[in-house]
């Protein structure tokens, strides 16, 4: 799950119309946090963000992959999805999807 410091720097550009946010190492990757809540997170250079029961459709819709982690088991499915590739162009592209991820 490494992370590069420039794409750290990348995903708190990409949220910085939505909220204050700041990123914490955790397990190799990093966690996006604001006000306390962790709301996604970034692993092998990609970026993803926590989705609930209201905004699943709208992440499924658009065609957005889930983050998938490897357990003792095999592959565990998480609760975040990477937002379409458009989105992680500029800030503005990636407000709607981070708004529903901060929801």
């Amino acid at each position: 799950m490494a992370v590069s410091p420039s794409f750290v720097e990348h995903a708190l550009d990409l949220m910085s119309l939505a909220a204050p946010t700041e990123a914490r190492r955790m397990f190799g990757g990093y966690g996006l946090f604001s006000r306390g809540l962790m709301y996604g997170l970034l692993g092998d250079e990609e970026l993803f963000l926590k989705v609930d029961d209201q905004s699943l459709a709208r992440f499924s819709g658009a065609g957005c992959r889930r983050w998938v982690y490897p357990g003792p088991r095999g592959p565990m499915p998480g609760g975040y999805y990477r937002p379409p590739d458009e989105a992680h162009e500029d800030a503005e592209a990636m407000l709607p999807w981070a708004r529903l991820a901060l929801e």
